[in-house]
């Protein structure tokens, strides 16, 4: 493990991840402009949560140590796209773009925005069954040979630097802003699937720690290595490690969403069966014991 001078003391400019980092900002300011212009007013704590943690979080990863250090060390590599497929995603939902998206857009936009969100592809990706098994797929690639190559192309890099937000937000915007009705009963699936999930998350990490082989084979890092620099199988192991803290820690907001989208959707059926009459009540109940 590097020095925590070293850590926090090392920076390097990712050309991909800094186009990102500015139309991501330039994007959300300008909602915010447009809004002032029309006089409202968009809260300043979302502003900053989305600018300070949101993009913070996005810059740290992509030009501090971990985006540096990432093409060489595997515990980077894999640490790096893990905090951008889980934590980044969620912090930037802090600030609501998608709220901000409906409050500026017109009509015809606003409709084609709430129209993604609830296309299948929002549905594929926007609930907790299909996480683990897209989790998995992805942490998979670091046991071929395939993530060295990923790690050593500038091409890749910055594709992962781009790709991986937005597959993370294509995963916690659906349910940040529920815009996926879903049953209680499904819900509570869900719910259950994310207990599973807990497990599951936890193999991949596992399995890179108690590795006795280094999966990729990848040859060593050409060039004057620090001191600090592990070997090969002890670099697997960190990234073991790391992986699977973060992939245990993330699932705590993911039960946090669905036990509120467990809450509204018991609430607004509850609501809806009070609005029944005497009459339509007992008809719905003799349909249910009929079995119809």
């Amino acid at each position: 493990m590097p020095p925590i001078p070293v850590f926090l003391g090392t920076w390097s400019v990712d050309p991909a991840a800094l186009v990102v980092l500015v139309v991501a900002a330039g994007l959300y300011l300008g909602g915010v402009a447009v809004l002032r212009r029309r006089g409202h007013r968009w809260p300043l704590r979302l502003t900053l949560m989305y600018l300070l943690l949101g993009l913070g979080s996005y810059a740290v990863v992509s030009f501090g140590f971990l985006g540096t250090w990432s093409a060489a060390l595997r515990w980077a590599f894999s640490t790096r796209i893990a905090l951008l497929l889980f934590v980044v995603p969620v912090l930037v939902t802090l600030g609501r773009p998608v709220s901000l998206a409906r409050a500026v857009l017109s009509a015809a936009p606003r409709a084609r925005v709430n129209g993604f969100l609830r296309s299948w592809i929002a549905k594929f990706f926007g609930n907790a069954i299909m996480a683990p098994v897209f989790t998995c797929l992805v942490f998979s690639v670091f046991f071929t040979p395939l993530s060295a190559v990923l790690r050593s192309s500038p091409v890749a890099e910055g594709a992962i630097s781009a790709l991986v937000p937005v597959l993370g937000l294509l995963m916690v915007l659906p349910m940040a802003a529920h815009t996926v009705a879903r049953t209680s009963l499904f819900i509570v699936a869900e719910f259950l699937f994310a207990f599973v999930e807990l497990v599951l998350d936890a193999i991949p990490g596992v399995l890179l720690r108690l590795g006795t082989v280094v999966f990729d084979h990848a040859g060593a890092w050409p060039g004057v290595l620090p001191l600090w620099f592990p070997n090969p199988l002890r670099d697997q192991q960190l990234s073991g490690d790391f992986l699977w803290f973060i992939a245990e820690i993330v699932d705590v907001p993911i039960l946090v969403i669905l036990m509120m989208r467990w809450i509204r959707s018991d609430r607004r059926e509850s609501r809806s069966m009070d609005e029944l009459s005497d009459e339509e009540m007992a008809e719905l109940t003799a349909a249910h014991l009929r079995g119809e």
